[in-house]
This record gives C-alpha cells, sequence and structure tokens, in this order.
C-alpha cells in the first residue's frame, strides 16, 4: 500500500511487546482487506484471519481444503492494508514437517506477523466441532521443531493449537500445550473450552501466552475481553463475527429486494459512498496522482 506507515518488522515487534504485556490484545477476524481497514479504524490491537472464514468465502466447508497458495495470498492482501499485527490459521500446516516449514517462510515473506497450527488430523474438522481426531503428541512436535527452525523473524509468533480437550480432556490438552511449548512454539491456543474453570486450569498450567477464541454458536461461553484479562489470557479472536454480520445484513438485504423490487429502504442501512471512500482512502491516492502528473521541470 502506498500509506501505511508501521512495516512488517515494526509491526511484528508490536505484537511480541503486547503479547508480553499487562492488557489483552483484541484481533477481530478479516476475511477481507476491506475489512482489516475498518477493524483498524476501531483502535484493535490485531486482526485475526480465520481459515474458517477464508474457507467460507471460497464456498468451502472448514476442512482443511484450502490450499497453502490460497491461504497465504489472501492473508498478504489483508496483512498489508493495515499498520496492525495480522494472526493467520494454517489448519494442520498443508503437509507434514517439511511442508510446515515452507508455510512459515512463506508467512514471513508474505509479512504476516504470526501464525497458529494445530494437532488435528487431516481433514481437520472446525475446532467447536465433535469427533475430531488428534495427531501423535510426537508428530506434532515434529512440525512445531520444523516450524521455529524456519522462521527467520524472533518475532514472528507461532501458536500451538490444542484440540485436544474434547477427545483426551483437560490433564492431557495441557500436558500437549506443556509439550509444545517446550518443543519451540512462543503461544499456545486452546480450543473449545466449554467453561471459565478449564480456562482457569490452562493459564494455571502453561507458562506461555495464551489465546482465547470467543467464535459465536461454539463450545465456549462468550466471555468479555476484560473477563478473559482477569483470568490472564493475552490475546482474544474473533474469529468468524465480521463475516457472519455481513452475511446476516446481506441475506436480509436480498430478501428485501427480492420481496419488494427494490433497495431503496436500505439505503439508510448502508455503509454510504463517502464513507467507503474515506476507508480505502480515496483522496490519498488522488492527491499522490495529481501530485505526480502535475509535476513540472
Amino acid at each position: 500500500m502506498l500509506f501505511n506507515k508501521a512495516s512488517v518488522t515494526e509491526k511484528r515487534a508490536a505484537f511480541r511487546n503486547g503479547l508480553e504485556g499487562e492488557k489483552i490484545l483484541r484481533f477481530p477476524g478479516a476475511h477481507s482487506p476491506l475489512v482489516a481497514m475498518e477493524i483498524e479504524r476501531h483502535a484493535f490491537e490485531g486482526v485475526y484471519i480465520s481459515g474458517a472464514a477464508l474457507s467460507a468465502d471460497l464456498g468451502l466447508p472448514d476442512i482443511g481444503l484450502t490450499t497453502l497458495t490460497e491461504v497465504s495470498q489472501r492473508g498478504h492482501q489483508i496483512a498489508r492494508v493495515t499498520n496492525l499485527p495480522t494472526i493467520i490459521d494454517i489448519d494442520t500446516g498443508f503437509g507434514e514437517a517439511m511442508s510446515v516449514a515452507r508455510t512459515i517462510q512463506e508467512l514471513e515473506q508474505l509479512g504476516i506477523s504470526g501464525c497458529h497450527l494445530e494437532d488435528q488430523v487431516n481433514p481437520k474438522r472446525c475446532g467447536h466441532l465433535d469427533n475430531k481426531l488428534i495427531v501423535p503428541i510426537e508428530e506434532m512436535i515434529c512440525k512445531i521443531r520444523a516450524a521455529a527452525d524456519a522462521k527467520s523473524d524472533p518475532n514472528f509468533i507461532i501458536f500451538a493449537r490444542t484440540d485436544a480437550l474434547a477427545s483426551e480432556g483437560i490433564s492431557k490438552a495441557i500436558d500437549r500445550a506443556k509439550a509444545y511449548v517446550d518443543a519451540g512454539v512462543d503461544a499456545v491456543f486452546p480450543e473449545a473450552m466449554q467453561n471459565i474453570k478449564e480456562f482457569k486450569l490452562f493459564r494455571k498450567a502453561i507458562d506461555a501466552p495464551l489465546m482465547a477464541n470467543m467464535t459465536e454458536f461454539g463450545k465456549s461461553p462468550l466471555l468479555s475481553a476484560s473477563e478473559l484479562e482477569e483470568l490472564g489470557y493475552n490475546l482474544v479472536i474473533y474469529p468468524a463475527t465480521t463475516l457472519r454480520l455481513a452475511m446476516g445484513a446481506i441475506r436480509r438485504g436480498l430478501q428485501t429486494i427480492a420481496e419488494s423490487g427494490t433497495q431503496s429502504e436500505l439505503v439508510e442501512q448502508m455503509h454510504t459512498r463517502s464513507e467507503l471512500y474515506e476507508l480505502i482512502r480515496y483522496q490519498d491516492y488522488d492527491r499522490f496522482d495529481k501530485n505526480i502528473y502535475n509535476f513540472k521541470i
């Protein structure tokens, strides 16, 4: 982008410093660059790029059908339009340990600030669905070691996501998280915790930054950012919230047009042309263009 001020290095450093601070970081999900720009306008600390939201945007279920190219390029498009750090969901890493290493290198080169890698068997399931299968802990550790070894920027943050709670219970999920930290991840993402007690047990047991997932219609209670901060969590994501808001509005709007034959009653609900131009900084581009073409020697 022509007008972003923060470099990739600065964004990653800010993310690392934020994770080590006392205030919780809030990362709403963005399935498009335009959404990321709106997130920045509302003074959030970062942007989350959800694998489920990207899959849905492609008309696919969240079962690992997306490719490294699709995910990383969309991640780059989102990351480049914002001064905020970005985390991207890489599911099971797009292959075995060597493929995971390549994934990390691609993400670093494309300007993303961090990612999370999960311990499900591929094809995976959405983290809040039942009957998930988990790989042996040794297999996940190999992937984590490959990922940690592949990164060149120490401020690129790698989260290990464990989906073990549903199938193995809280004790074994914590054991896995501890092993993943020992293997080299920077932070942990315990998925689909079902109550505050489980949130507390994870925080007490794990000596690393923790991510909380506040997805709607899932297994976790929708705790506020301040509640999670009191529990000791370092980061909260809202993975598909903006996608769900958008699709709800789109469905209602299309239904109105289908029934009435006009969108006239919907106009007041719309993002206006001037609001869109302000968001995408139309005047900055126009000013840049005029300065170039009006230049005289």
